[in-house]
């Protein structure tokens, strides 16, 4: 429940930010779609670890992905409950949309093993900044509601060890690198994040077999 004169915290997929963007069209030149690599014309299977308010897995949805959304606390899950309901009642190109999205409630870490898709994407609640007032009101109010992210380190490391092709990690545009995790294979940099790009090994590795069977059948 809010505070006393406190707004609530509430996931909104019809207006706001997400429905300007998605009738502007300007959602097509989202950083995040470039990390992730999906498209209209190629659809992937996208796994949020780190559901949150569900903006990125809205708009990864809307351009023909898949999503798996994960979400740990129970007030926000609900919350992302209740925004897609009312986005699937809203019209018929928005439920078109939210049925494209899983919603699970459970921890990312125990969850990933089990899971399997292309990409898996993490956005743990960044550092603070110094200057607080920089921090959008409703990022406030959910760092107040789930607190902060002491075990990010070991959600990379699941995220690294899943059955996936790449791992996006959403991260402050000037932070340090996570010193937990192996150096990204690439950035992709927007105006206030970065997206760090893990592309995986075994990814590669599997291109390579498949490259090689067709030329040595």
């Amino acid at each position: 429940m809010a505070k006393a004169g406190r707004p609530a915290l509430a996931v909104d997929f019809v207006g706001g930010a997400v429905g300007y963007k998605l009738r502007t069209g300007a959602a097509r030149s989202h950083a995040l779609l470039k990390a992730v690599g999906v498209s209209p014309s190629r659809p992937l299977q996208v796994i949020d670890a780190t559901a949150g308010l569900g903006r990125d897995s809205f708009l990864l949805a809307s351009m023909g992905a898949t999503v798996t959304l994960i979400e740990r606390s129970p007030q926000v899950h609900a919350l992302l409950a209740q925004g897609l309901a009312a986005a699937q009642a809203e019209s018929a190109e928005l439920a078109a949309t939210v049925a494209r999205m899983t919603l699970l409630h459970g921890d990312a870490r125990e969850l990933l093993p089990t899971l399997q898709a292309d990409v898996v994407t993490v956005d743990p609640m960044h550092p603070e900044r110094t200057k607080t007032a920089l921090v959008k009101q409703e990022m406030r109010l959910l760092r107040d509601l789930v607190g902060a992210d002491p075990d990010v380190c070991e959600l990379m490391q699941a995220a690294l060890a899943a059955r996936c092709g790449r791992v996006v990690l959403k991260w402050p545009l000037r932070a340090e690198p996570l010193a937990c995790v192996r150096k990204p294979s690439y950035q992709i940099v927007g105006k206030t994040v970065r997206y760090d790009v893990f592309v995986q090994p075994r990814a590669a590795d599997d291109a390579a077999t498949g490259a090689d069977a067709a030329l040595n059948p």
